[in-house]
């Protein structure tokens, strides 16, 4: 099947760069062979900075992304040693990616993903969200966090306007574009470096060698950078103290925390927020009974996160002392996502992403998550992102065989060759 144009029609369209897309002014438009590749295919619709969503839907959404937060987690639970992931990269990423799906592919990714809303709703919710993040005062010394969308398409490769408008809209994002056909490492790397600067070079290789490969059409991402100072510091030079690991207790730099932080208990638990500089972001510490953090992991649920997160209002002040730690990971999400009932957009049978393309041909590859999360007695400095690569399936690289070549008959158990000849002329 041949790779069609990056749609690029009037009312539909807008280059950002020096070079033109062919066809804006109308026709089928869109970069052929031997033209010039524009750097990015954007929608000429603005992005929504002031989006109507209801607190409704903005309390739906929160809740949505905690309880799919709490299902991957769960998911992941069984693997060895320490887990971090950052739900709101992976579900911004996949959001953007399920406003291509359809059918029984967009049904499945609703459910395990928690969308409670309907599409015209849920991108808007998105937005907001989006915005609301990045809108956070930032200061360069106590307060940073960031979060950027970019998409990328194989050159030749056609995007629905549909599909272009809702990125545009919604999540700021164009499609740029890149060569997986002929350069699929030249296009990792150059993902790769986007990551890179969204992340202040936390995670210099999201797309590991392989990962991406020739029949890759579009990577859509999201990398979240967060740096902040607590409210209140630690005290410096944390003095060594014991922690009381699964298989054995060890010494570890435990930092003595303020003396007045909100902290609670619950059933089994005791909770704790620590706020950062400027007010807007805290982090919570949910610290089971001694003796009890399997069971209470085994548990867990969204319901019970939510009951943690209400009992802050009966929180009283106390100190805190905590590790310093550093904790990161990477992995592909693909498995768990299929665990959680999301089966169908990695199947190249029965994935629908027809909102992208106008077709049936697309599925999803895998799905790329790092997250890497460093705590001190200053602050923390967190980095996150997300990449849902999508390919054409059915799609095998074909050699063409329309020119003079030789051939050998082999009985390849015995070694030995059979027949050995030529073809200059396959007619005569």
């Amino acid at each position: 099947m041949a790779d069609r144009s990056v749609v690029a029609r009037s009312g539909v369209c807008s280059v950002v760069a020096a070079l033109a897309l062919a066809g804006c002014g109308g026709g089928s438009g869109g970069v052929r062979e031997g033209e010039p590749a524009a750097a990015e295919a954007r929608s000429s619709e603005a992005r929504i900075t002031a989006p109507q969503v209801s607190s409704e839907d903005l309390a739906a959404l929160a809740a949505g992304n905690d309880a799919f937060a709490v299902d991957l987690y769960r998911t992941l639970r069984p693997s060895a040693g320490n887990i971090v992931f950052a739900p709101e990269s992976l579900s911004i990423a996949l959001a953007m990616t399920f406003g291509g799906a359809a059918g029984t592919t967009a049904a499945q990714m609703a459910a395990t993903l928690h969308y409670a809303l309907p599409p015209e709703r849920l991108h808007p919710a998105f937005d907001a969200l989006d915005l609301a993040l990045n809108a956070a005062p930032s200061s360069p010394a106590a307060f940073r966090l960031t979060v950027a969308n970019a998409v990328w398409a194989q050159r030749g490769f056609t995007v629905l306007p549909s599909f272009l408008d809702l990125l545009a809209r919604n999540y700021g994002a164009g499609v740029r574009l890149a060569d997986f056909t002929t350069a699929p490492e030249t296009a990792r790397q150059v993902i790769n470096q986007w990551v890179s600067d969204q992340t202040a070079g936390k995670i210099p290789e999201l797309l590991m060698a392989g990962s991406i490969n020739t029949l890759t059409k579009m990577v859509l991402t999201t990398a979240i950078y967060f740096k902040a100072d607590w409210d209140t510091p630690f005290a410096a030079q944390s003095a060594m103290g014991t922690f009381h690991a699964p298989t054995a207790d060890i010494s570890v730099p435990m930092m003595t925390g303020p003396a007045e932080v909100p902290v609670w208990t619950g059933s089994g638990y005791t909770a704790a927020r620590l706020p950062y500089a400027g007010g807007t972001t805290s982090m919570l510490l949910i610290v089971p009974d001694a003796g009890t953090f399997d069971a209470f992991e085994a548990a867990l649920t969204a319901d019970t996160l939510q009951s943690v997160l209400a009992g802050t209002a009966a929180a009283a002040s106390q100190g805190v002392s905590l590790p310093r730690f550093m904790v990161g990971q990477h992995f592909s999400v693909r498995t768990a996502l299929m665990a959680l009932g999301m089966t169908d957009a990695f199947d190249t049978s029965a994935a629908d992403f027809s909102g992208i393309d106008g077709d049936t041909d697309l599925f999803v590859q895998d799905v790329i998550h790092q997250a890497n999360v460093a705590v001190d007695e200053q602050g923390t400095e967190a980095a996150a992102a997300t990449a849902v690569i999508i390919g054409r399936k059915g799609v095998v690289q074909t050699l063409r065989v329309d020119r003079p070549f030789l051939f050998l008959i082999r009985d390849d158990a015995a070694g030995a060759t059979l027949f050995m000849g030529r073809v200059l002329d396959p007619s005569q």
